[in-house]
């Protein structure tokens, strides 16, 4: 049996797993073993796997994450989401749909300090879904607002989503994270634009709020300014090169900390609250990363990931449609399997066809993650969509997928602009290495 036709059973046995529910990280690591031995011998897959947990986990750059789950839960505990979404509202409560552009806002906001999507959705709709029912929002249009608002946390930095993809195709972690800033704030825009002309076609789904005073917006402001000055120390050192990545998350922890104990919010038992969060996010992140680092050596070896890239390219389709090929791809993958799983599962894949094309690999990894953030919303599966469900569950779910389509085609736009205008992602990571 040819290496190629071990790539694809080891394939298929992976997917069969994951549909029996296996945790993703553990079905890599048993399908990854199998495969190594049955290409290299039992005694080489006993070696690697004596070997390679260690080696591959006890590596300084994988700091970073610990390091930013516990600045992003640190951020929580301090009650910074309530001060974002105050100064939100203070500018923007006044327009159409106002609150609804404040919660998008927030949720940018959040994400500086979360790197997750669903710590983005829970923690920001606890406190925006029950000031838009309060003013009479469409139950649609505020739980759509919140599921995604909640998906900019893998864009904007710190983004888990980056780290697994820098440390998985070997790219700069702090070039993907800077190159997260600009098509994080252009969707953050194109979301804000979605709200306004849903809410002119339709004035009643979204009313105004009452207008803010200059005082009263400078205090909102003033509140949320210590939750700038986390990002500031954290993400603005990496770009002004004082920091390494690990150190910047070490420091916006820290800072975090100091907040959280400088507003009286971190008692004993939510300290220790944060902390196991902490640990169970990096274990899990860890377990896939594990399995990740056994999957891809096997289909490497297999030989897989290069037939399906020469084949792809010596086709007679311009890189583009190729390109488009690949888009649709991921965009079906996201309707059945949760983000990490299709980082992980598609990259030993994909990054030889991307390499071949000759298409940059920072840019290459903000397109895949706004289309992993496209999944988080996608039906049936669309973790975020669940996430809002159970804040919200008298809200039906047609409601919730209605509420959230015009967010969904707003991504496809920053998609297509990204491809237009690859430089929005590359100018600060490039600006970076000057």
């Amino acid at each position: 049996m040819s290496g190629q036709a071990i790539g694809l059973i080891g394939i298929a046995a992976m997917l069969l797993l994951l549909a029996l529910r296996m945790p993703i990280g553990i079905a890599m690591l048993l399908v990854g073993i199998v495969g190594f031995a049955v290409l290299n011998g039992p005694t080489a897959a006993l070696a690697a796997l004596g070997s390679y947990p260690y080696s591959y986990s006890a590596v300084y750059d994988l700091a970073v994450i610990p390091l930013f789950v516990l600045m992003g839960n640190f951020a929580a505990a301090s009650g910074m989401s309530r001060d974002l979404f105050g100064a939100a509202y203070a500018w923007l409560g006044h327009w159409r749909g106002g609150l609804a552009s404040a919660t998008i806002v927030s949720c940018a906001g959040f994400a500086a300090v979360s790197g997750s999507s669903v710590a983005s959705a829970v923690t920001m709709g606890r406190v925006c879904l029950p000031e838009m029912e309060r003013y009479k929002y469409d139950s649609g249009l505020s739980a759509g607002t919140v599921a995604a608002g909640g998906t900019l946390g893998i864009l904007i930095p710190p983004s888990t989503a980056f780290i697994i993809y820098a440390i998985l195709t070997e790219q700069s972690i702090g070039k993907l994270l800077l190159a997260g800033v600009l098509p994080g704030l252009l969707l953050t825009v194109l979301f804000v634009i979605t709200i306004m002309i849903w809410t002119r076609i339709n004035p009643a789904l979204g009313p105004p709020g009452p207008v803010a005073t200059l005082g009263e917006r400078g205090r909102a402001t003033a509140q949320a300014g210590p939750m700038f000055g986390v990002v500031l120390a954290s993400i603005g050192g990496i770009y002004a090169g004082i920091f390494t990545p690990s150190e910047a998350a070490a420091v916006g922890a820290f800072l975090a900390l100091l907040l959280a104990l400088w507003r009286r919010s971190l008692t004993g038992g939510k300290l220790s609250e944060v902390l196991l969060e902490t640990v169970k996010v990096t274990a899990f992140v860890f377990l896939i990363l594990i399995g990740a680092f056994f999957f891809g050596p096997f289909l490497a070896l297999s030989g897989l990931p290069e037939t399906i890239a020469t084949w792809l390219t010596s086709l007679d389709l311009p890189r583009f449609v190729i390109l488009l090929i690949l888009i649709a791809i991921y965009m079906v993958l996201g309707m059945f399997l949760e983000g990490y799983s299709i980082l992980v599962l598609t990259l030993p894949i994909v990054i030889p066809i991307v390499k071949a094309l000759n298409y940059d690999l920072i840019w290459f990894g903000v397109i895949m993650v706004i289309l992993l953030e496209m999944g988080l919303i996608s039906p049936p599966v669309g973790i975020n969509v669940f996430v809002v469900k159970g804040l919200v569950p008298n809200v039906s779910m047609g409601a919730l997928f209605k509420g959230i389509l015009p967010f969904w085609i707003a991504m496809g736009v920053c998609v297509a602009i990204l491809i237009a205008f690859p430089e929005i992602a590359l100018w600060i990571p490039n600006a970076m290495t000057r």
